[in-house]
């Protein structure tokens, strides 16, 4: 396909006005990173390839040569956000020294993930992600992998896999509704509040 307004023959492409010039890798990071702010302000189905294009600073051709469509975009930009959410709390575990303190960051990093950048929460669990068989199943997988790491990361020998997963799954229920109810009304970042709730809820089935 032909894009006007892009210079990918000599291994970069021109940012419309500026005369820098990025690579490719560069452009889609910067691509990926105007689509979730977009979709998040605005919504899926309100925001339009052009939106996207306007917020990134190119034109709608060298959008249209990284991603095939608005559905393509926002589900590369599902993906996107659940890798970094992932990465992150990863990193938070891995720097732990205890189990509770294992829990008290991955639990900080899931909310300030969503701190730093409310859209992201916003694209997750609005209703875009909701609105497209594709978009569903690509929620489902991201709970399903949000809920077997987490269960992986549940020390409690008494406890079945099964049982890990049944209560992973009401952890990040937990801890999704909870920032849902904060950014809607604000007030103290709940880091320590829904820590506090997960570490006395696990000590609870672990004394049965």
């Amino acid at each position: 396909m032909s894009v006007v307004g892009t210079d990918s023959a000599r291994g970069g492409e021109q940012l419309r006005g500026s005369g820098v010039r990025m690579e490719a890798s560069q452009r889609r990071r910067q691509l990926l990173d105007a689509a979730a702010e977009t979709f998040g302000r605005e919504g899926y189905l309100a925001t339009s390839m052009n939106d996207i294009a306007g917020v990134a600073g190119v034109t709608k051709p060298v959008l249209y040569q990284h991603f095939e469509s608005k559905k393509d975009l926002f589900l590369e930009v599902l993906t996107d956000i659940a890798d970094l959410l992932e990465a992150s709390i990863t990193n938070a575990v891995e720097a732990s020294t205890s189990g509770r303190e294992e829990l008290e960051h991955a639990v900080s990093a899931y909310v300030d993930f969503f701190a730093d950048e409310p859209g992201r929460f916003r694209v997750l669990y609005g209703e875009g992600a909701r609105s497209d068989v594709d978009f569903t199943a690509a929620m489902h997988n991201l709970e399903t992998s949000m809920a077997s790491f987490t269960a992986e990361h549940i020390a409690i020998e008494s406890l079945s896999h099964d049982e890990r997963l049944v209560i992973a799954r009401a952890i990040t229920g937990a801890l999704e509704n909870g920032v849902r109810r904060w950014l809607d009304h604000g007030g103290e970042p709940p880091n320590r509040l829904l820590g506090d709730l997960v570490w006395r809820g696990l000590r609870g089935v672990g004394q049965h």
